[in-house]
């Protein structure tokens, strides 16, 4: 059996890696222009940063012209710069999520390296590729892979901060470093980048019963790099809007997690099998992994224990958010790296062969997936579904079967004691099958992406005639078309700015029939429902694109 040591060993076994990380490279990166964007947060997310540029206020976020306070700006700057320099494209919307996903796999190879010997830290990289959640998710232009690559960084500034061994300097520059992620963690999606890693490393201390890790956390600089980090745009974006504190401290960060108010509850069990599924292949690696480590990672006198943190970490992660009264799938996010870290180190000291049985169980679940790929038109509800989800049920079977080939292999792999190869070919059939199902999304994206309404109308539209949405906002259609719309009688997430600034609005389908009969020129996009509603109502429109679910109008 090669080890991962032996084949990094020399030039030759360097650029076999040099050449591996191109390859996932070329992988990670190569679909990132391919989609088109999915409503409804790939167009909130790549729609915020544009219209920075547009009207070159990179203090006070805006979506539809309208004030934005749910989340910090950090994501909306890089992306913003995106478009100033490369211009305004789909791959220049995903370019940070894509970027801080690799990013991360390189730092949680650097970080298991440093911790717990070469072969660990790659074969943590290797897990974290391949892992289904993190893998799809990097593709997915949302904040939360953002955040996790910062709020991992923070967690390696730390770990690698309290190593015994490192001489004061060392220690000190680490954990300078914490401090500056968590204030990026925090500029990436709030307060969660200092509370959740603060409340982990308290657990810890509590189970571990380690207090000397506070007493070298070098609070004075830290907390001035901390603040001088955040603390000037919080104080920009609250001079320019006073309203800010109350949306963005109080509602953002309290009410979400204590209420239902979003509609995102979910039943305690909703992270199951999120997890279950977001693991794969390494799902059954990840239970071995946390029994182990708990077992194995006891108390001790050394001054830190980095595996009974990470573990401590991932366990109150999944836990804060099961309890959170807003659920969604990438919450789970920053477990990822950690996990990663902690099956890196585990497999190590772990056979071929207890390997192949963590793996083998997973092999009819694949096969499944397989067989039932073909029949995903089933699962659609309007004839545009239909035409779509057949389509995609290619793409389905196509990932699946790169899949099950990959299982495979690594199962014939380790029968022959070769873990090495092993653990490649399953983590890149992985990051593979992810890849072709998310580039198979492209197939439905009539039905989630405006882009075709947008190509469509895209000469009807001038940058001085209004533009209504009435009763409903497209999210990707404002960022085709590159201009903002008057919303009619909708108001969702906008709710808080339409409050600040009721002028930009129409509150009513009286309003707008009124004011569209004032406009000399006008669009207005609508549901069909609400079509008929405004025939009745005697207005005059030329009806100049149609599709199942939208239609849109201009005043002849």
């Amino acid at each position: 059996m090669e080890s991962l040591d032996k084949s990094c060993s020399g030039a030759t076994g360097c650029r076999r890696w040099l050449w591996l990380l191109l390859a996932v490279a070329v992988i990670w990166f190569g679909n990132i222009e391919y989609r088109k964007l999915i409503k409804p947060d790939e167009g909130r997310y790549a729609e915020i940063p544009r219209e920075m540029v547009a009207s070159g206020d990179w203090v006070t976020p805006r979506l539809n012209g309208l004030k934005y306070f749910e989340k910090p700006p950090l994501q909306y700057w890089a992306t913003a710069t995106a478009y100033t320099v490369f211009g305004e494209h789909q791959w220049t919307s995903r370019l940070w999520v894509a970027l801080t996903g690799f990013a991360g796999l390189l730092l949680v190879c650097f970080a298991g390296t440093r911790l717990f010997g070469r072969e660990a830290g790659l074969y943590a990289a290797v897990l974290l590729g391949g892992s289904q959640l993190y893998a799809l998710m990097a593709h997915i232009d949302t904040l939360d892979m953002g955040v996790t690559f910062f709020i991992t960084l923070g967690i390696a500034g730390l770990l690698l901060g309290q190593q015994e061994g490192a001489d004061a300097r060392t220690r000190r520059n680490w954990m300078y470093l914490a401090w500056i992620a968590m204030a990026l963690a925090v500029l990436s999606k709030g307060l969660m980048g200092f509370i959740l890693p603060g409340a982990a490393l308290f657990l810890y201390s509590l189970v571990q019963r380690d207090i000397r890790v506070w007493l070298r956390m070098h609070w004075g600089v830290g907390l001035l790099l901390f603040f001088a980090i955040t603390a000037p745009w919080f104080y920009l974006v609250m001079k320019a809007n006073p309203e800010f504190f109350q949306k963005f401290f109080i509602y953002e960060h309290y009410t979400r997690f204590t209420t239902k108010e979003l509609g995102r509850y979910q039943p305690w069990y909703y992270f199951v099998p999120v997890l279950l599924f977001g693991m794969l292949p390494w799902t059954i690696l990840m239970f071995d992994t946390l029994s182990r480590t708990w077992k194995n990672s006891a108390r001790s006198d050394k001054a830190f224990n980095p595996e009974r943190f990470l573990l401590v970490w991932a366990v109150f992660i999944y836990l804060f958010f099961t309890k959170s009264g807003s659920k969604l799938p990438s919450y789970l996010l920053p477990m990822f790296p950690a996990l990663a870290l902690l099956m890196g180190k585990q497999l190590v000291t772990m056979d071929a062969r207890r390997l192949f049985w963590q793996i083998a169980p997973l092999l009819p679940l694949a096969l499944l997936g397989l067989v039932l790929a073909p029949f995903t038109a089933k699962l659609a509800d309007t004839p545009l579904q239909v035409q779509g989800y057949s389509a995609y049920a290619t793409w389905l079977f196509l990932a699946a079967l790169v899949w099950v080939v990959g299982m495979i292999a690594a199962l014939l792999l380790l029968r022959r004691r070769n873990k090495l190869v092993a653990v490649l070919s399953l983590a890149l059939s992985s990051l593979l099958a992810a890849q072709i199902a998310t580039s198979g999304y492209n197939t439905i994206a009539r039905e989630r992406s405006a882009y075709y309404i947008a190509d469509a109308i895209r000469h009807y539209v001038k940058a001085d005639e209004p533009f209504y949405s009435v009763g409903m906002y497209e999210q990707t259609l404002p960022f085709y078309l590159k201009r903002t719309f008057t919303l009619v009688a909708y108001q969702d997430e906008m709710a808080f700015g339409i409050m600040q600034e009721p002028q930009r609005y129409i509150p009513d389908i009286a309003g707008f029939v009124q004011a569209w009969q004032l406009q000399p020129a006008a669009l207005a996009i609508m549901p069909l429902s609400i079509y008929p509603q405004l025939q009745s109502a005697g207005l005059t429109m030329k009806t100049i694109y149609e599709d199942p679910q939208y239609v849109v109008v201009s005043k002849p």
